[in-house]
Order: structure tokens, then sequence, then C-alpha cells
């Protein structure tokens, strides 16, 4: 979904629909489906408030198409005014991504910033500070403490940065940098935050 006419920054949002099994697998292996539907439905909500305060165009890209069917020119419940689409069918997350990348690209955005939907800890002032950082930097990354990212911009579509990744793994973080080196991309990096993926991650959110 391109960008509105003029506005240099878009943001694009990876998430799934809020579905009984099929979301937080590997939390609901810990704590139970219904109760994973639950922390993703607090999940969705914490993201949309952080979106909604950031003040900037955003395109939400679902895992899977809603079932059943819905009007594609009508916002889903969980993500109000935004539009969406459906992640194209590939082998890897990172194509997933680079697709997203480049359609907002092609779109006429400057500045681009991919966000998930685990990180309890992302904010409106996140995002904005995401975005300002790519004036003066060509990539800017979110750290999760689990060895991924939360979070990643930039101002033109390095598709080396979205290949040879064992995705979801501790070695995405250091894999994007060292592919950034390579490249001479001057890079930021956020505050490092917290996902929550596992049982033991949401103990940990939980107790803070």
């Amino acid at each position: 979904m391109p960008s509105p006419p003029n506005h240099p920054n878009h943001l694009l949002i990876f998430a799934r629909e809020p579905v009984l099994g099929r979301v937080k697998t590997r939390l609901a292996a810990g704590i139970g489906a219904e109760a994973a539907l639950a922390v993703y439905h607090e999940l969705l909500t914490l993201t949309a408030a952080a979106v909604a305060g950031a003040q900037v165009p955003a395109t939400v890209w679902l895992a899977e198409a809603p079932t059943p069917l819905a009007d594609p020119t009508r916002p889903r419940p969980e993500w109000p005014g935004l539009p969406w689409r459906v992640q194209p069918a590939a082998n890897s997350l990172g194509a997933r991504m680079a697709h997203a990348f480049a359609e907002a690209f092609a779109g006429g955005a400057a500045r681009v910033v991919i966000i998930g939907t685990d990180c309890p800890g992302l904010s409106a002032d996140l995002l904005q500070q995401a975005f300002a950082q790519l004036h003066t930097h060509e990539l800017v990354l979110g750290p999760a403490n689990d060895g991924g990212y939360y979070l990643l911009g930039m101002n033109k579509l390095h598709p080396a940065l979205f290949e040879h990744k064992d995705w979801s793994t501790a070695t995405v973080l250091p894999a994007t940098l060292a592919d950034a080196a390579r490249l001479g991309l001057r890079v930021a990096q956020l505050l490092t935050l917290h996902d929550v993926d596992s049982a033991q991650d949401l103990a940990t959110w939980r107790g803070r």
C-alpha cells in the first residue's frame, strides 16, 4: 500500500489474525492456546496504541487471509483506520519482508520501518526515533534481547539484509549487522527490548 502523497515515511506491521490455535504457538505450548490468544490480543492492543501515537502512515501485512474472507477496503477490527494486505506466499520471512518494503518504496515512501507484534515495550516514541534516525543513517534496528530484532528500517531496499538468515533464532541480529557492515551502511540501534514468544518470556514481562 503506497504512502499518502507527499508523505515520506511508511510503517509496515507484520501481524496475524487473532485466531485460537493459530497465534503464539510457542507460548501456547507452555500456557495453553486460549491463554496464548488472550496474550496476543493484549500485544495487538499495545502495538496498535504505539502505531496510533506515532502518527505515521502504516499498512498491516497479515500472515494469512482473514477467515471468513474480508473486504480488503475495510480495516480489520484490531487495526482501526489502517489498510491491510496479505503477505505473499514465500519460502521465508525475509522474502515476505523484502516484498513489503519493495511495495512501500515503489509507492513513494522514502523511509520505511517494519515491526511485528511481539514486543510489549514498543512505543510511539521509539517509532518516531526510528524514522528520525533514517535521516542520518541508512539502517535502523531495534534489537530484541533474544538475538533478533523488533524493528528494522531503511531508506533504500537492501535485499541482502533479508537473505541467508536463520529466522527466529539468535543469529538474526548479528547476521544483519554483519551484512550492514559489508555493505558499508550507517546503522543506528534503538533501545533493546524484550519479545514475548515463550512462557518464560511472558513470566519475565509480567514480573516487570
